[in-house]
This record gives C-alpha cells, sequence and structure tokens, in this order.
C-alpha cells in the first residue's frame, strides 16, 4: 500500500499546475468542521464523494470482507471501457500518457481543454456521454493534439510493429471525427441498431444476424430439452469471423481474461474471510462462473446470492445490466460492496413483509399478477465501493437478479442506497434547482419539507416491489421487447411505486403520517419527467437514455390521459413555463390505469404496443420548451450529472497479519483515476 499511496502523491503533485485545486487539509485537523461533499465541476459534470458510516462499527473480518471485495470491484474498471468502444482503452491511455509525460507548457487554453477531456473519459468511462451516449470532443484542433503526442514522443499504446505516424493517423479520427462512431447506443427507430453503434458487444454482424443466431441458440436449447431459460449471449460479444458468427465469452482464459483474473483472485479471498458458509458458497459460485463462463452457473449464483439473507455484508459483481446493448441482450461489468443499514432497513423490510398484499391488490390484470410472490428481500445499504458501471455514476436503488424466472420461483434482492442519496442531496444544498422550476412557494415547501423521504420510499418501493411484481404468460420469456425493454421496465417499477405511494396502506403500515409526502413525490416525479430532466439534453436531440425515457413517457402520458379533467397543467408565470398538478388523487388513478397496461405489455410481449408508447411519448422533446429550460437552468451554475470518487479501504498490518483496515476519504478526482489506470488496470489495450 505505500507504494501505491506514493505513486498517488507523485501523479498528484505533477498534475497539480494544471488540475483544478482541492481542500488538502486531513480529516482529523481541527479546522475541518465540515464532511466536503462536492469536490469540483466540469463540462456538464459535478464529482462527489460519499461517506461510509458504520464501517468502524463492522467486526474485523467484515472489514476484511469489505476489503477483498473493494479490490474486486475495481478489478474490472478496464472492462467497462473496452465494452463501450473498443477504442476507448487507447484513448484514455493516450490522454493520460500526456498528461503524466508532456514536457512542454501546461499553461495555454487547450491544455486545460485537454484535461478537462480527460476527465470526461474517465467518468463516462470511454469517449461517448455516459448518459445520452453521444460523442464527445476535446474542443482543440487535431494540430494540436497532434502536436502533443509527437512532443512526449514515447509511452504511447502502439500496436505490434506500428511508429508513432501510423498511431496518429489511427487514434485522431477516432477523437475528432464526427462521422467514427458517433453514438454508443443508437435507439433510432428504423435503423440497424447494430451498425448505428459504437458499443463493443458485437463486430461485423447486422441486428438481423445478431438476432437470428440467438433464435436459434433457444430453439436449439428447446429442441435438445437443455435450459431454455438461459440469459442468452449476455455475457459475451458477438463476432462474424471468416465470414462465420461467433461468440467470445468473458472469462478466465476467454475475452477480459487479466482482469476477469483479478477479479477472481480477490473474490478468492473474500471467501475466505465470509461471514457465513452460505456466503462463502455464493463466492466461490461466482468464481466458478468467472472461470467457466457457463451462464447456467450464473443462473445458480444468482439463486443462491438471493436467498443469503443473513450476511451482513453484501456485493453486486458481474455482467449485469443489459442497457448499453441497443439489443438488450449483453450485460455492462458493474459492482458495489455494502453493508446493511441496520435502522434504516426497517423501513424496507416493512414494505417487504408486506408484498403479497401489494400484488394482490395492483391495478393490474389478475392473470398478470403472481399469486404467490416469493423471496422479496428489501434493505437500506451502506455502499462502501463502487466500480465497473457503477462508478462513477451509480444508481440509487437496485433490484436483482434480473431474470424473470428466478424472480418468480426464488425472489429478489431490493436496496436502497441511503448514504448515495443523502450525500447527492447535502451536495445539492441551496442550489436553486427547487426555487427556479416549482411553480409555487407551496410546492416548493412540501418539497424541503418532506422531498427527501419522499424520494426514498419511491426508491423502495421501485426496487423492493415494482421490479419484482406481476409475472409472465407462459409462453413468454421476457425478452420479446427487444431495444424497448429496458424503458418500459423502468416504467412499470415506476408507475407501481407511485401508484402506491399514495395508497391509504402506505399510512398504515406507518411508513409516513402525512399525505404531503406523495404528493411531494408526485409534484418531483411530474415536473422532472416534463421540464427538468431536459436539462441533461442537447438542444435539438432527443431522448435515448432508458430512464429518461421512462420519466417523459410516464408524464407525458399522464398529462395526456388527465387532459379533459386538467389533471396536470402546464402553466405560465411572469413569461417562464411551469407545470403543476391540480388534482392529485386524480393522477394516482391514472398511474393505475398506465401500470395495469405496460405490466399487459410485459406479460405478453407485446412488442409493438411497447414501442409505440416509448416512441410517442418517451423519445421526441418540446424544443421550444427545452430551450427555455436550458436557459433558466444556465444561469444556475449547475451540473446537470453527478458523480462520486471512491473511499479507500488501508489494511494495517502487524507481523505480516492485517489487524484492521481503516477507510480514507480523497479528494482527488484527478488523483484516483490515474491511481486506477496505473495499479488496477489489466487489459491490454486492443482486445
Amino acid at each position: 500500500m505505500l507504494i501505491m499511496k506514493n505513486n498517488l502523491f507523485s501523479i498528484t503533485l505533477l498534475l497539480s499546475l494544471t488540475l483544478t485545486s482541492f481542500n488538502q487539509m486531513p480529516e482529523n485537523d481541527p479546522s475541518v468542521k465540515k464532511f466536503n461533499f462536492l469536490l469540483e465541476q466540469f463540462a456538464d459534470l459535478k464529482i462527489m464523494r460519499y461517506q461510509v458510516p458504520g464501517f468502524d462499527s463492522l467486526s474485523l473480518q467484515q472489514k476484511e470482507l469489505v476489503y477483498y471485495l473493494s479490490q474486486a470491484a475495481i478489478a474490472g474498471r478496464d472492462i467497462l471501457f473496452d465494452q463501450n468502444y473498443k477504442y476507448n482503452l487507447a484513448v484514455r491511455r493516450t490522454l493520460e500518457n500526456i498528461l503524466l509525460n508532456y514536457k512542454g507548457d501546461r499553461n495555454p487554453e487547450d491544455f486545460q481543454k485537454l484535461i478537462v477531456y480527460t476527465k470526461r473519459v474517465w467518468f463516462s468511462s470511454g469517449i461517448h456521454h455516459h448518459y445520452s451516449k453521444d460523442k464527445f470532443y476535446p474542443g482543440i484542433s487535431k494540430d494540436y493534439f497532434e502536436k502533443l503526442i509527437r512532443e512526449t514522443k514515447v509511452g504511447f499504446p502502439l500496436r505490434e510493429g506500428q511508429d508513432l505516424d501510423a498511431f496518429i493517423a489511427e487514434i485522431v479520427p477516432v477523437i475528432f471525427d464526427s462521422l467514427v462512431a458517433p453514438k454508443a447506443v443508437s435507439q433510432e427507430a428504423g435503423k440497424d441498431l447494430l451498425l448505428g453503434s459504437a458499443c463493443n458487444f458485437y463486430e461485423g454482424v447486422s441486428e438481423k444476424e445478431a438476432e437470428d443466431f440467438y433464435i436459434d441458440l433457444k430453439n436449439s436449447a428447446i429442441k435438445n430439452e437443455t435450459d431454455t431459460l438461459i440469459s442468452f449471449g449476455l455475457n459475451s460479444r458477438l463476432v462474424k469471423k471468416n465470414g462465420i458468427i461467433q461468440e467470445e465469452v468473458y472469462k478466465v482464459g476467454g475475452l477480459y481474461s487479466e482482469a476477469i483474473s483479478q477479479i477472481v483472485f480477490w473474490l478468492d479471498k473474500a471467501a475466505g474471510v465470509a461471514e457465513n458458509e452460505h456466503q462463502k458458497k455464493v463466492i466461490e459460485s461466482l468464481i466458478r462462473y468467472y472461470n467457466t463462463g457457463d451462464l447456467s452457473i450464473w443462473d445458480e449464483y444468482n439463486v443462491l446470492w438471493v436467498k443469503d439473507l443473513d450476511s451482513h455484508v453484501d456485493f453486486v459483481n458481474g455482467f449485469i445490466e443489459n442497457y448499453g446493448d441497443p439489443m438488450g441482450l449483453k450485460a455492462t461489468w458493474e459492482s458495489m460492496v455494502n453493508f446493511k443499514d441496520i435502522i434504516a432497513t426497517k423501513r424496507a423490510e416493512t414494505i417487504s413483509a408486506n408484498a403479497q398484499w401489494f400484488e394482490d391488490h395492483s391495478p393490474v390484470n389478475p392473470k398478470f399478477r403472481k399469486t404467490r410472490v416469493r423471496g422479496v428481500s428489501a434493505k437500506v445499504i451502506t455502499a462502501a465501493q463502487l466500480g465497473g458501471d457503477c462508478y462513477p455514476a451509480t444508481p440509487i436503488g437496485i433490484n436483482l437478479p434480473n431474470a424473470d424466472w428466478i424472480r418468480k420461483e426464488h425472489g429478489s434482492k431490493s436496496v436502497t442506497i441511503e448514504n448515495i442519496t443523502y450525500a447527492y442531496d447535502q451536495a445539492s444544498l441551496g442550489n436553486g434547482m427547487l426555487e427556479e422550476f416549482a411553480f409555487s412557494t407551496e410546492e416548493a415547501e412540501l418539497a424541503k419539507k418532506y422531498g427527501s423521504l419522499a424520494s426514498n420510499l419511491h426508491t423502495d418501493l421501485h426496487e423492493c416491489l415494482g421490479h419484482g411484481s406481476g409475472q409472465l404468460l407462459a409462453g413468454t420469456r421476457g425478452d420479446e421487447l427487444k431495444n424497448y425493454g429496458s424503458p418500459l421496465e423502468e416504467a412499470r417499477a415506476d408507475l407501481f411505486a407511485l401508484y402506491y405511494m399514495a395508497d391509504p396502506k402506505m399510512m398504515e403500515l406507518g411508513l409516513f403520517d402525512n399525505k404531503g409526502v406523495w404528493m411531494a413525490e408526485y409534484n418531483s416525479y411530474i415536473r422532472n419527467g416534463l421540464m427538468t430532466q431536459l436539462t441533461r439534453i442537447e438542444p435539438g436531440k432527443t431522448i435515448e437514455q432508458a430512464h429518461m425515457r421512462c420519466r417523459q413517457l410516464i408524464a407525458g402520458w399522464a398529462y395526456e390521459l388527465g387532459k379533459t379533467e386538467n389533471v396536470i397543467q402546464m402553466a405560465e408565470k411572469d413569461g417562464k413555463s411551469y407545470v403543476t398538478i391540480n388534482n392529485h388523487s386524480a393522477l394516482k388513478e391514472i398511474f393505475g390505469k398506465m401500470l395495469a397496461e405496460i405490466q399487459r405489455i410485459k406479460s405478453e410481449g407485446d412488442y409493438e404496443a411497447g414501442r409505440d408508447l416509448v416512441e410517442k411519448y418517451g423519445v421526441q422533446v418540446d424544443q421550444d420548451l427545452h430551450k427555455q429550460v436550458l436557459g433558466r437552468f444556465k444561469k444556475l451554475n449547475i451540473a446537470p450529472y453527478g458523480g462520486f470518487i471512491n473511499p479507500v479501504f488501508v489494511p494495517v498490518t502487524k507481523n505480516g497479519k492485517i489487524t484492521d483496515i481503516r477507510v480514507e476519504y480523497p479528494e482527488d478526482y484527478s488523483g484516483q483515476m490515474l491511481d486506477y489506470s496505473r495499479n488496477h488496470s489489466f487489459l491490454p489495450t486492443y482486445n
């Protein structure tokens, strides 16, 4: 650890003249009175820190477990870069080499722009925006960039036998040419989704060829009476070589072997300090999956993981979410290490303990409800380490596993990540956003009084029950909705939460005692869905990100359904547009109708109806309203996107044995990024 810390110090010192300065005072300095949540802003991003309260109360064995799992979480970072685009590692290493080794003048504005561009590449795990998936650019000339490379001379990721001129000819268009890889994920209707996407899940394969390949796999499984519920394609890249389409599987000895071997190394150490035998079996099953790439073992692991309810420390690690694949088949790598927040978990446990009641009273058609809800477990957690697709931008709640058959037969785990939501809240205090976009003082005060609790309850319901609710009809696999599956699934869970937020059962369970809580959530959701989330969209663009499509779909569709009774009103005041709710109770009933239809679409696998809903309500942007929203937002000087740097866990040793694990809270975003690249980067540049 001393070597790593010295490397980090030298890196930070080298960049001290060109990077944003931070408060470097140690946490135990008596002059430090308040934890610094917000560290810096650049471009459209803000960098924050989160605390890990309760870590010091863990046993030494639990601390070691967190440490080993956190090392496994960091070890997979390169995988996400490469999955997002095949040149991302080459770009990142090129930029880092210039920052570390360029001996020329670092003061010019262009060099400062290059630093900002590098930070954006770190944040987005590549050259495409982490949310919009559009390619972004350095804002400098190609000539200046080439000059920096030539004057730096050495240290660049050249291919075997490649000279510097050939390297420049290859890497410069990747960064500067708007026709090269313009989008990581394209969702444009009517066009080949794979040929229009730069993500690295497919190579030389069209959308139709990929569809046919996996249809053949499923049909073969049916014919041979093998497992037809496997998530085919989840952990592989599909490529065409010599005219033959084949999978390159992510595993030890396969694609990404170098990084996966490191993940396995740390997981093996974690298994040695597992809290109990069941948790040890969970970790060992994940290791077997990584060693073989066998998706049936992945399912075995998920079943074991869902049933691990007694462990205090928990984790997510694997190829899990498919938002980064335009076809919704292949998963990006992610990890999160956490432990239970005992007090806050009581709220989530109350909700999950009543899962059957919520399912039985759902407004959906009874044939789409589960007659028996199995294994719904819920807890509030403290995140201890974020990795892969959970870092730097991270979810505030998780419901896993994703396989519908596992949810139905074995249940699911749902978590709300309270220390992350707390960090967001603390970093946004007094930024003026609410005052600018809330229609009335009363609406703003309701949000200040109840907004935090309302948001957490929405997340609890969304993750604990929403994703796990409902069932597919016989013969429906769950992947029929294709590229529209993700926004529709998020909408289904959100609508479940919104509908039940206003149910008297919530007060009966003692979850809150004032209707202002659910009214505040309704106000916030509709305001965000119709207006404020537009701050994340560039002028003239449509909405492509799944969660944003979900929110606009719900808000826009609800507005349309409530038009005759003016349930939601688009109002004008002092020359500005606002959205306000005139009848919150009527809106609840509208949410129920919408939930019933989206559950039907999922249960029946009705692709056409799902596509039509998303395209009608979730994609297009009112350009006049968008222009106004962006203008008002710009005056607030707020970054619309945020992410975190991780705490650092430092082993304390005596006579070669770990006697404690100390948690440190770094404040240098660039330092952490460079440390990860130097000490936790295992993949070759070109895979």
